[in-house]
């Protein structure tokens, strides 16, 4: 999986890759030139006492020296931009799969786990490709010349070196495969303690509020022991692979010296040869140890790569419709439709009809649990039906495409949510081309410009993440703003008036009324207050349509409905 990822990663890359290649082995041959130049002037030079022939082949070196450097560096800068890139095109792809995301593929990954796996899993991605450009011909070809080079200055010493091979080969293989399992342990083990750290963050105040500081405290310390046990576990098992290596190179380094000692003293080899017999000792252990890295890296690379693959392979449930038809108006009618989660014992909704009409008001009413947003999160095909049609203006909502479906719709969500920016920003995502009187008229008509106007720097306030520097009822506000100012055939209100006081709420739907006279209009609501103007009121009950009707009708044939507005009535009188 990794190296078919990091194959369709680096083609996009070939010219580079080229380069780099070319590079490399630039470098190598310098690498292998220099301990054979130094025996040279070792034995023709020191020994025989040529003086020109060390100033010759010094010469030499010190210029191959300098071309292995320019090579390396060469080499590592276009390396470090190529692992860049492939980690921006990785984030790029990762992020677009996400967006094209239902809620339900997300909430399968978790936002925490989707969150890591394009931070830190790609992060770990880049380490190694980082490691594969810099080593990608310099290791192996380092390795093999120095070898042959080691056999080419003595062939009995070469023994050491052809013996030691395996012991470094088993060395390596044993510790790699207990790392790969430690390393998929431990980015589950992230993807946990991130999951931790949002939920606490994000329920702060809900901890305090239960005084449960001591205990969220003690629940993390174990998910944070957890992971670092398992760091510990794989820097241990790193941190030994070296001293091992070293070990055995030493070893035989020593006994390289110890009888190459002996066959110079016999005559059987010059002293240069052993000199440059062990530089290639060394060179291969350089190359032994790039590999290490590689081998070292490559196990988190591959489970990192599995993460983000099932990420990328997530076949998105709700696609683009053939978008061969069109809409003639946009009446949003529901026809026996039906809607459950994969593997549920029961529907979310089950065979509802109806219809709601341009110019209209549709509400719909029922207790917690009974339907509503997934309702109307059907409309836009935030969920997908699992039975039935839904149509606008005639035309079924699978027929078109999704860009074409959600610019019909506007959507202020029950969970009113700003982005950081600006709160003109923030209105302009609805309509970016609208000026800052559209904006002001749409805030004035949700009941948001006096509260606004008050802010030091207006429509150029900063809001934080998710809008947390303002209150609920502001934020409901600015969402429903927001939605106004996209002049959308049918317009989808999720709870949207829940957070404002009853004044509010009535001047709110007063000025709104005007602005969407040719609209359709589907409204979730708690209040049955804020739909006794409806034109037809939806009453659900565990998933079903059990009454519609206007309120005065809901009041005189639906008990449901009755109990509903006879339970708020006395909460309103108690107050």
């Amino acid at each position: 999986m990794l190296i078919g990822l990091l194959g369709r990663l680096l083609a996009a890359h070939k010219g580079t890759v080229l380069a780099i290649v070319l590079l490399q082995l630039v470098q190598t041959t310098a690498t292998l030139l220099l301990p054979t130049l130094n025996a040279a002037i070792i034995d023709d030079g020191v020994v025989g006492g040529q003086i020109p022939a060390i100033l010759r082949l010094g010469s030499w070196m010190a210029a191959i020296a300098l071309v292995q450097v320019a090579a390396a560096i060469a080499a590592g800068y276009l390396g470090a931009v190529a692992a860049m890139e492939l980690g921006r095109q990785l984030r790029e792809e990762l992020f677009a799969k996400v967006q094209s995301m239902s809620s339900q593929e997300v909430g399968a990954f978790g936002a925490a786990s989707l969150v890591t796996r394009a931070t830190n899993d790609v992060a770990q991605i880049q380490n190694l490709v980082v490691l594969i450009f810099t080593m990608l011909v310099a290791a192996p070809a380092i390795f093999v010349g120095g070898i042959l080079l080691a056999i080419h200055q003595d062939v009995v010493l070469s023994g050491i070196v052809i013996a030691v091979i395996p012991v470094l080969a088993v060395i390596m293989v044993l510790i790699v495969r207990r790392l790969v399992p430690l390393y998929r342990q431990g980015q589950d083990l992230i993807d946990r303690v991130s999951r931790m750290l949002r939920e606490q963050i994000i329920g702060a105040n809900v901890i305090r509020g239960f005084v449960r500081q001591g205990h969220e405290i003690r629940r993390f310390d174990v998910v944070n022991k957890d992971l670092t046990q398992n760091n510990l576990r794989s820097a241990l098992l790193v941190a030994g692979m070296m001293p091992l290596i070293m070990l055995v190179v030493n070893l035989s380094s020593v006994g390289v010296v110890w009888f190459g000692g002996h066959r110079i003293q016999s005559g059987e080899m010059r002293l240069g040869a052993l000199t440059a017999f062990i530089a290639y000792i060394l060179q291969i252990l350089i190359a032994i140890m790039m590999a290490m890295y590689v081998f070292m890296t490559a196990p988190r690379a591959a489970a990192c790569a599995e993460r983000i693959q099932a990420v990328l392979d997530t076949a998105p449930a709700i696609t683009d419709g053939p978008g061969s038809d069109a809409p003639e108006g946009n009446a949003v009618e529901f026809r026996n439709v039906s809607f459950a989660y994969p593997g549920a014992e029961a529907p979310v909704l089950d065979g509802v009809s109806f219809t709601a009409a341009p110019g209209t008001v549709t509400a719909v009413i029922g207790a917690t649990g009974s339907g509503k947003t997934t309702l109307l999160n059907l409309v836009p095909r935030f969920l997908a039906a699992t039975g039935g049609h839904i149509s606008i203006g005639g035309c079924d909502v699978r027929s078109l495409t999704l860009d074409a479906l959600r610019s019909m719709i506007a959507v202020v969500p029950q969970h009113s949510y700003l982005f950081s920016g600006t709160v003109a920003e923030n209105l302009r995502m609805a309509a970016p081309a609208a000026t800052d009187d559209d904006l002001w008229r749409v805030l004035g008509s949700a009941q948001a410009e006096e509260f606004v106007r008050k802010l030091p720097q207006g429509l150029e306030a900063p809001v934080s993440q998710g809008g947390t520097n303002f209150s609920g009822g502001q934020r409901q506000r600015l969402c429903i703003a927001r939605a106004l100012l996209r002049e959308a055939p049918v317009y989808l209100f999720d709870d949207s008036f829940s957070a404002l006081d009853y004044g509010t709420d009535h001047r709110l739907r007063e000025a709104i009324g005007p602005l969407l006279r040719t609209a359709t209009v589907l409204i979730v609501a708690e209040r049955v207050a804020t739909i006794v103007d409806a034109g037809l009121i939806l009453v659900l009950e565990d998933g079903r349509l059990v009454a519609q009707g206007t309120h005065q009708q809901l009041m005189d044939t639906s008990p449901s409905y009755r109990e509903i507005a006879a339970s708020q009535l006395v909460l309103e009188e108690t107050l």
